[in-house]
């Protein structure tokens, strides 16, 4: 999974639905996050999917905690735990 600007911007429901599916396909999964210049084309085109968290740009560091709070909000989602408050109008 390379985190890119190019990648799907899924919102949570979504990323819910995708992180399902990771889990019943049964293979390790990593998450690459670029440096400042982003990742190299040649990683990108072996990733088998690409993911953005948005036209932002993000410090390396705070990249790893919002991809922590969004895959806590997918398995959340997933479980039906009232975290997600799908309830709030958009």
């Amino acid at each position: 999974m390379a985190l890119d600007l190019g990648g799907e911007m899924p919102d949570s429901a979504r990323l819910a639905a995708q992180t399902a599916a990771w889990a019943e396909a049964a293979r390790p999964l990593a998450f690459l996050i670029g440096g400042a210049e982003g990742l190299d084309e040649s990683v990108l085109a072996r990733a088998d999917h690409r993911l953005s968290l948005g036209q932002l740009t993000w410090p390396h560091m705070l990249v790893r905690g919002l991809l922590a709070e969004a895959l806590f909000r997918a398995q959340c989602i997933r479980t039906n735990h009232p975290y997600h408050r799908a309830w709030r109008p958009g």
